[in-house]
């Protein structure tokens, strides 16, 4: 793949992106980082100059690992992807909100969900690259920084699982009314990723769709290192 990031992610089957995400409430897609990209990524980790903050989870009861926020300007690939996936996931979320009988709200461009997040003073950059050593793991969560979100965000895998890693499967769990939860355990390949709910995703029921509440969090990694990527389309406050 020697194509740039943004090209990578236009030629994903979002046909059958959009049928999972409204089907099971997330989407896996194949590849769209290089071996050579998800390395650089991890080489740039100790750089403390190409972040903002780094959070220790065990300092906040998040879980056991450690996360940085990247500084703005983010790097080059980060940026193609933030802004490569945008669009067609804008194209999602105003259906979304269709189906729970409200108005599209969501701009087809970042540059200008982007310009709402700045009116609402949410003016920080929020995608991150997470680490994981073994035992390591991460709380069921929400990614809520202001007012102001998108519906959607994305996880990378980095680095090799069953080579460089075991277990630290990306956990989602879904929460119907008046039902159990429902939890997926979804494995991901180097460079590859998911698409996921940031809060909430319409459900079809006897009466129409209705909101069921999701968090994401990360199983516990039995050995190893594991490093993620995440792409927040929304900034914090």
């Amino acid at each position: 793949m020697h194509n740039e990031v943004s090209e990578r992610v236009a030629a994903l089957d979002w046909d059958a992106l959009h049928r999972d995400l409204d089907q099971q409430g997330f989407a896996v897609f194949r590849p769209v980082l290089t071996p050579e990209e998800c390395e650089a990524f991890i080489a740039s980790y100790p750089a403390e100059e190409v972040y903002r903050k780094t959070i220790d989870m065990k300092r906040y009861r998040f879980g056991l690992g450690e996360y940085k926020y990247f500084q703005s300007p983010l790097p080059s690939r980060l940026q193609q992807l933030r802004e490569a996936f945008y669009p067609p996931l804008a194209a999602a979320a105003n259906r979304w909100l269709e189906q729970l009988g409200k108005e599209p709200g969501y701009p087809g461009t970042l540059s200008a969900f982007l310009e709402e997040c700045h009116e609402a003073g949410q003016r920080r950059p929020t995608p991150l690259i997470l680490k994981y050593e073994a035992g390591g793991y991460n709380c069921l969560h929400q990614d809520l920084y202001g007012e102001v979100y998108f519906p959607f965000q994305v996880l990378l895998t980095l680095n090799r699982k069953d080579v460089d890693y075991e277990g630290g499967e990306f956990l989602l769990v879904e929460q119907r009314p008046r039902a159990q939860s429902r939890g997926h355990a979804i494995k991901l390949e180097r460079g590859a990723g998911v698409i996921f709910p940031t809060s909430f995703r319409p459900v079809q029921g006897a009466r129409g769709h209705y909101r069921a509440s999701l968090r994401h969090g990360v199983g516990t990694v039995t050995a190893g290192t594991r490093y993620s990527l995440g792409v927040i389309f929304h900034d914090a406050t």
